[in-house]
């Protein structure tokens, strides 16, 4: 039954869910608009760091351990993604999708050769979960606000900006003596170690690691940093600051996940739910181009 109580019940699990896609979108940001790349290994480090998390867990290990050996994990598997895009001279775009093909079957492999496998709280131990929601949020909130101010400061430094140099403009920073192709290297490193440290989030968040759990994470990576870029461009008319741009990469999830959840509220077939995030994503690229026109 369609009711307000009932879509208010809702929120919180979605804010939650919201946070994890937000720090997800975070490491697609590092790619994305700071590297100006498009890298679609994401979707196959996500379930990566997943499953990397939850047999870890399973196996006794400390849950703070496990989620940093699944970032460690998609650190090395974006620099595979770097290496085959630099030194194979292979586009960004087709690199992601070759390392994201070839990582379906290690994921497998991580996982003991099964599809699906459970991280019951009950009996491990875990950071968050959806059977206690105000305490995700809470750990999810400082895990984002950590992130941030980790990011804000990485991307002061002189590799950081090197970094930023390299995907503003890549000609004039190999002028300047930087070497774009270690620059990419590492910045899709930390892009997708971000990624798969969201993906044993979200792994311990809804208590399982499936092998499809990163299926469609490039497309609300990106509905996150869109959402957050219109809405910041909204509050802050003048522009921000990169803080700032971080912070509302984050709330993009949040506001993201909310929507969908709307979507489930209003009895839309669950089916279509691929339908309406690419929706909401046109919609979200539109406005500013909209705005533009407007002006």
């Amino acid at each position: 039954m369609i009711t307000i109580p009932n879509l208010i019940s809702r929120i919180p699990g979605g804010i939650a869910q919201g946070i994890i896609w937000g720090i997800m979108a975070l490491g697609i940001y590092i790619t994305f608009r700071v590297l100006k790349e498009s890298d679609l290994t994401v979707d196959g480090s996500f379930a990566t760091g997943g499953a990397t998390a939850v047999m870890l867990i399973t196996s006794g290990v400390n849950p703070w351990i496990a989620l940093l050996v699944a970032f460690v994990t998609g650190i090395f598997i974006g620099m595979i993604t770097g290496l085959i895009h630099t030194k194979l001279k292979i586009p960004a775009i087709l690199s992601g999708i070759l390392v994201q093909f070839g990582l379906y079957s290690i994921n497998l492999h991580i996982m003991g050769m099964v599809a699906n496998v459970s991280c019951n709280p009950t009996k491990n131990k875990v950071l968050i979960s959806m059977r206690n929601i105000p305490m995700a949020i809470t750990v999810g909130v400082g895990f984002s606000i950590a992130l941030i101010a980790i990011m804000y400061w990485y991307f002061g430094t002189e590799q950081g900006c090197a970094i930023r140099a390299t995907g503003n403009n890549s000609h004039m920073a190999l002028a300047q003596g930087i070497n774009v192709n270690n620059m990419k290297v590492i910045g899709f490193a930390l892009g997708n170690g971000l990624v798969a440290m969201a993906g044993g989030l979200m792994a311990q968040y809804q208590g399982f690691s499936d092998i499809n759990m990163g299926r469609g994470a490039i497309v609300i990576g990106l509905a996150a940093i869109i959402i957050g870029e219109v809405l910041s461009e909204v509050i802050f008319p003048k522009g921000c600051s990169f803080y700032m741009r971080l912070f509302f990469v984050i709330v993009g999830g949040i506001v993201y996940y909310l929507i969908m959840i709307i979507v489930l509220w209003l009895r839309v077939d669950s089916n279509d739910l691929k339908l309406a995030t690419a929706i909401i994503v046109m919609l979200a690229l539109s406005i500013p181009n909209l705005r533009k026109g407007n002006n």
